[in-house]
């Protein structure tokens, strides 16, 4: 990593935290539980942990419902712990990023609960208020993705408020100036506390239509999105109007210049617009954010087509801007399930690790990626998602990839010692960190020491990418930095495969996956094999 961008290259560790490690008994994770942890991801060999919302909240939606951007839930402990944490994650060698949800609320929040009460307080302005049609209808025709229509009545104003999520997650008003210098300032309040980055949640939700114009219609065929099905009405519309404003790119020049004033801090937005790659490109040129994500890659597609495309897609538009890669998060199905069904086995898992740590840019790794745990089954009656209580059985909600961490085989899985708040499977509580720690051969053995070998490498960690025609089913890219120029090539099925190859050099002895050899100019690849060589 270059100095003075630690967030160029790296590996950002994804930390759920109500999932991750209780220490009060409550089945719920915190603050204190992730510090007793801490030691577990810094042994991984990745360079920071994202923290998602700790703040306070109703929970409603699980901690992206804000109501105090500056304190910490008593779920999760206090902001002392949360100093704790940061202490001892920076003497761990671990930068810390945290979630900021800048463009929504909850309603319990102060800002809000003073909006609703009349359409002429201080705060009258802070929300988007809009009056009903003359038959009482709602201002126009925006959805929520969570289901449903995008406004709700408030009697106390007469008239509805904006929210693209739940109902009790309002949207602020960013045309307004003094809610964009008030989010400033809240992102101020962890900058000045020590924080190395910020995950910036649903990023291009700030700024809405100011003439609220309806949103076209979307053809049956092309209703497809990421975060949400094809059934959901959200699809069945273009977002040009209740997201992605052009707007948002001034706001960004002005979080980038408040960041600009701490040394070595980095800022990562979550991207789902219509063109999500075309909108990274836009959001992270120079002055605008350091990197961004989208949902391209936590699709169901894993085909070698798909994903050289994506790949290629974001470097055409890029330029100089800097893309961050996931396969898995706590929003979509675990990708060992996605992508490998069922029945998935380690060798998949090993190299689902190391094939989005071997793409150009930063990698954000979801917590139990290290353990290949696959998708959890929650049955209705256990699950908390309210996205997935509304649309089940067709979309089973995130409960599934949201499960605690199985720290041992226990049957409270080491996690806590009461009653966790989601259901923990026994085929997780079977591949636990203490049950992969003894066996040589585990998926956690394997991702540590692929990722201690791949911060070794100049090429992955800066280098460019390019592409070779392979055939399915192989991936093939070179990545090259400082002259290193190393090849990479992935076998994506569970059948082995033998491709001839030129210009090789010496197979590189890399720890981790399956792999590869090579014989007489032919590479042969085991199933979910891996080889990477240098290029003569």
């Amino acid at each position: 990593m270059a100095a003075g961008n630690w967030w160029r290259g790296a590996v950002i560790y994804q930390v759920y935290p109500r999932s991750f490690s209780d220490s009060n008994g409550d089945g719920v994770g915190d603050l204190p539980g992730l510090l007793a942890r801490l030691d577990h991801i810094a042994s991984l060999g990745v360079d920071a942990i994202w923290i998602s919302p700790f703040f306070t909240s109703p929970m409603a939606d699980f901690g992206y419902d804000i109501a105090d951007y500056r304190n910490v839930d008593p779920l999760f402990g206090t902001l002392e712990d949360f100093d704790r944490v940061l202490t001892k994650a920076h003497a761990l060698g671990l930068k810390v990023m945290i979630d900021q949800v800048l463009s929504h609320c909850s309603s319990a929040h102060p800002w809000f609960q003073e909006s609703r009460q009349s359409r002429d307080n201080p705060k009258a302005d802070w929300f988007v208020w809009a009056d009903a049609k003359p038959d009482g209808s709602p201002p126009n025709n925006w959805l929520s993705i969570f289901g449903g229509v995008a406004w709700t009545w408030e009697p106390r104003r007469g008239q509805y408020y904006l929210h693209n999520f739940l109902a009790s997650q309002p949207d602020l008003n960013f045309h307004n100036p003094q809610v964009r210098a008030a989010q400033l300032d809240n992102v101020k309040f962890w900058l000045d506390r020590g924080v190395d980055g910020l995950r910036l949640d649903a990023i291009n939700f700030c700024f809405h239509d100011a003439q609220l114009r309806d949103n076209p219609p979307k053809p049956a065929a092309l209703r497809t999105g990421r975060g949400f099905s094809p059934d959901n009405p959200y699809a069945f519309q273009y977002h040009w109007y209740n997201n992605t404003r052009p707007e948002t790119l001034g706001f960004l020049h002005e979080l980038r210049a408040l960041m600009d004033r701490y040394p070595d801090v980095g800022a990562l937005g979550e991207i789902s617009s219509e063109d999500s790659l075309a909108t990274m490109a836009e959001y992270c040129a120079p002055g605008r954010l350091h990197m961004g994500y989208s949902f391209e890659l936590l699709t169901e597609d894993a085909s070698p087509a798909y994903i050289r495309a994506t790949v290629e897609a974001l470097e055409a538009k890029l330029g100089a801007g800097w893309p961050c890669w996931a396969i898995s998060n706590h929003d979509v199905q675990r990708a060992v399930t996605r992508w490998g069904g069922v029945d998935a086995d380690d060798a998949l898992a090993k190299q689902l690790v190391a094939l989005v740590c071997a793409l150009r840019g930063s990698v954000c790794l979801y917590q139990g990626e290290e353990l290949g745990l696959p998708e959890a089954e929650v049955p209705f009656e256990a699950l908390q998602d309210p996205y997935g209580k509304t649309f089940w059985p067709n979309f089973k909600g995130r409960d599934g990839c949201r499960t605690p961490l199985p720290w041992d085989a226990g049957a409270r899985a080491g996690f806590t010692t009461g009653t966790p708040w989601l259901p923990i499977p026994a085929a997780h509580r079977a591949r636990s960190v203490a049950a992969q720690e003894q066996d040589p051969r585990s998926v956690l053995h394997a991702a540590r020491a692929f990722l201690h070998w791949r911060r070794r490498q100049p090429a992955l960690v800066e280098g460019g990418i390019r592409f070779l025609d392979a055939p399915p089913p192989l991936l093939a890219f070179v990545r090259e930095h400082a002259g290193q120029r190393l090849l990479a090539v992935f076998n994506l099925s569970p059948a082995p495969v033998a491709w001839p190859v030129f210009a090789v050099g010496e197979l590189l002895a890399v720890p981790g996956p399956e792999a590869g050899r090579l014989q007489d100019g032919t590479l042969h690849l085991p199933p979910r094999g891996v080889a990477f060589a240098v290029l003569e």
